[in-house]
């Protein structure tokens, strides 16, 4: 009998809630500690294991040191309240997303977390001017300095959309949003009548922007900017998606 410690607490939960005699018991530690001498010999002493018969002499002593303080009750609604905190409680009670934050501004430079979708972007940007562009400073056209500035809007709203998946929603949902919207754009990020890599990219946005997702959780938080954004996501993490293809 020396092979369980005893809990600091030890909290009932039934799905109705206790009953109104389990919960005065409940309130008074010492009509908790006698009740259950009271009614060993009824439900207990030949109901915990068919071995053998547990008499009330028996387990005294271990009555006597127990803190009867420590057994309580938490209520359904208790229960509920502290699941609602959880990423686990919309996919599985629904009752809608929480107001989603204004989105993440970028930074006046940029950060090492966007550098591979920026490195594609001014990849498209050299195969449309036919010319090595390698940094922004290298760009000259106001309108794809424009761009560029709006694609980082879009990548920082689509980061802020996945921040507040991770904590509302379950860990896979936002990846399971970036593959609805990477299986609408790969028939055209492979289509090969794109005069250059900034058509395509402009095309693959464009088509991000019109597809049809209803059944995701997340889409009635999606705003204009995150279509956008969850492809540099996209670009930014898989190797594989590019915007000038090769031969």
């Amino acid at each position: 009998m020396n092979d369980f410690t005893c809990p600091r607490k030890y909290f009932f939960i039934a799905p109705l809630g206790v009953g109104t005699s389990l919960s005065d018991f409940l309130k008074d530690p010492t009509k908790l500690a006698q009740g259950l001498r009271e009614n060993w010999d009824k439900h207990c002493k030949d109901k915990i294991t068919k071995k053998c018969i547990i008499e009330l002499n028996d387990i005294e002593p271990y009555i006597k040191k127990t803190d009867f303080s420590i057994f309580g009750y938490i209520t359904p609604l208790t229960i509920i309240e502290q699941h609602k905190k959880t990423t686990h409680f919309l996919p599985r009670f629904g009752g809608g997303l929480p107001e989603r934050e204004t989105p993440l501004t970028p930074p006046m430079k940029s950060t090492s977390e966007e550098s591979e979708y920026l490195r594609k972007i001014l990849q498209a940007y050299s195969d449309f001017n036919k010319q090595n562009i390698s940094t922004i400073d290298d760009v000259t056209d106001d309108y794809l300095k424009e761009h560029y500035n709006d694609s980082r809007i879009q990548f920082y709203s689509a980061e802020s959309l996945k921040r507040f998946s991770r904590d509302a929603l379950p860990e896979d949902e936002f990846h399971l949003l970036q593959q609805e919207f990477l299986n609408g754009i790969k028939d055209e990020i492979r289509n090969p009548l794109h005069a250059n890599g900034y058509i395509r990219l402009l095309e693959v946005v464009k088509v991000a922007r019109t597809l049809q997702i209803t059944s995701h959780t997340l889409i009635d938080c999606l705003m204009i900017n995150d279509r956008g954004g969850i492809c540099h996501q996209l670009a930014n993490d898989d190797k594989s998606i590019v915007w000038v293809r090769n031969g």
